[in-house]
């Protein structure tokens, strides 16, 4: 290449370098484990990190019965996790809040959703190793 041996090694070394510093941005670029940037979870990622309640059956304020069933989102793996272990604290909670309503509080989309607020307030108060996102109704029948 050049007549002079020092510049050969260091342009050896300065491509040496280069490739180097190419190829450890693009595999800390590729497996990086960073959440989308958007803030919005895939459906994917809302299914590995919900809850199902078990369907429950309750007396309402108004002397009608409830049964209702909701999915809970929560933010990460460790709060999947919480909130299995604290069933029972769910179950507590959903048949508190719906034996202080009246059918008439959980008619329409307004009255589900003032449900789903409170119910994921209440939650996130026991709550210690994440938060819930969302809380989505699978099943609400009024008898």
């Amino acid at each position: 290449m050049f007549k002079n041996k020092l510049v050969n090694i260091m342009i050896i070394l300065l491509v040496s370098l280069t490739l180097i510093g190419v190829v450890t941005l693009v595999l800390i670029n590729y497996l990086s484990n960073d959440e989308t940037v958007s803030g919005e979870p895939t459906i994917d990622e809302i299914i590995a990190h919900s809850y199902d309640t078990p369907e429950l059956t309750t007396m309402l304020l108004s002397n009608e019965f409830a049964k209702v069933q909701f999915k809970i989102h929560v933010d990460n793996r460790r709060a999947l996790s919480e909130i299995s272990k604290r069933d029972f604290q769910i179950e507590n909670i959903i048949i508190r809040e719906l034996a202080g309503m009246k059918s008439s509080q959980l008619s329409g989309s307004e009255g589900i959703g003032n449900l789903e607020n409170q119910l994921k307030f209440k939650i996130n108060e026991l709550m210690t190793e994440g938060i819930v996102v969302d809380i989505y109704t699978r099943r609400l029948i009024i008898q």
